[in-house]
Order: structure tokens, then sequence, then C-alpha cells
């Protein structure tokens, strides 16, 4: 068997140790892999995908989702405002939505192209100055704009822990604002992290170097 199916097999196995596997997607975060390098998973089945850049998602999935509709795309990494027309247009879920001006322009994009995408809020949980996402004290005033002004489909909040520190009490803060705004999904928990996010209620974990390997 392909080692990437047998990396992904594995992680959903430790996934099942812990949880309910089918209450939890993993989103392989195949960004600077070629397309070759991730089809194995593709033909296995799988179909929710994380990319950080708009324009290498663009060239690299366009053929793949123009014949297969079941590929959920997921931009993971940070959204420009000028790149929006093309992400709305690929992407099915956008998990770094972390401004009004961001908002109104995916609000825009969305009416243009008849086209529902859904949306994590990206929460700057350490308040980290390298990081991008709304302060935790922003959450509920930005979750009822994007709702409310900009009409948004918001399924959930999406944080990365700080490196330098244990990723437990930021992944129950973010669990337990997820519920307090009544939202479905989570979307919190990397390759190092997975099992600890899983603990608390996350629904997509973002996993890469531990179904491709590292990048070069």
């Amino acid at each position: 068997m392909n080692i990437i199916i047998d990396r992904y097999n594995k992680i959903k196995s430790n996934i099942k140790k812990v949880v309910n596997e089918n209450n939890v997607q993993i989103v392989a975060v195949s960004k600077t892999f070629s397309f070759n390098h991730i089809k194995p998973l593709i033909d296995h089945g799988h179909e929710h995908f994380g990319e950080n850049k708009v324009q290498e998602a663009q060239v690299k999935w366009a053929e793949c989702i123009r014949h297969n509709k079941n590929i959920k795309l997921h931009l993971i990494g940070r959204l420009q405002s000028n790149k929006v027309k093309i992400a709305v247009k690929i992407f099915d879920y956008i998990h770094s939505l972390d401004s009004k001006k961001l908002a109104d322009a995916c609000s825009s994009e969305e009416k243009k192209n008849n086209k529902k995408i859904k949306y994590f809020i990206q929460v700057n949980i350490g308040k980290e100055s390298q990081k991008s996402g709304i302060r935790p004290d922003e959450i509920d005033q930005f979750y009822t704009y994007c709702k409310q002004e900009a009409k948004l489909d918001i399924v959930g909040l999406m944080a990365i822990p700080p490196n330098n520190d244990l990723p437990d009490k930021y992944f129950k803060f973010l669990n337990d604002h997820n519920k307090s705004l009544n939202l479905p999904e989570l979307s919190m928990g990397m390759s190092a992290d997975y099992l600890k996010a899983v603990e608390h209620n996350s629904t997509f974990l973002r996993i890469g170097s531990d179904i491709f390997g590292n990048r070069t």
C-alpha cells in the first residue's frame, strides 16, 4: 500500500481511539506538494484538501475539481482582499476570515458568483504579533457582523495555538466560545497536536506532514 495511505489510515485509527471519527474531518494540507504526490489520497476516496495560497490552488486543482465534484477545497492560509475573486470561485471552505474588509469582499463575490462558502473566523488566540486573526475579545462582535451585515455562512472558529506553549488551554477556550455561539464546526489541530484538538471537540483537523511527509 502507498505510504501516504498508510499514514492517513494511522491518523484515522488514532482519532478513533479518542472519538467517533465520523464526527471529524481530516483536511489533508497539500500546499507545496505536486498533484501527483497528492493523487493517491484522492484515489483512496479522501475529499477534503487544504491549500495556503489561492493561485497555487487554482493551478493545481482546476482540472481535478472539474471532474471530481466531491472534492472540497479549504483555504487555510491568509486571504488577501485582491485574491477574493478567485478564492470564492474555487474554494468550498475559508478558514482565515479575520476582518470586516475581507468579509465584505467575500460577500460581494458570493453574490456575483451565486455561490455560498462555509467560513471559519480565525482567532489570534495567543495574541501573537506574527499571526493573523481577530483578538479573542472581538469574537462576538465580529461574528455578529459577518452573519447579520455580510450574510456569510459562519460554521465555526479557527485558531493556531502558540508553538511555545501547551495547546490545551487555547483549545478549551476556543471550544467553549464556539459552543457559546452555537456553531457546528471547529477548526483546530495540526500534525503535532491533532489528538489534543480532538479531545476538545475539533471537527476539522488540518494535517499535512503526518500524511504527505516533510516539505523540502
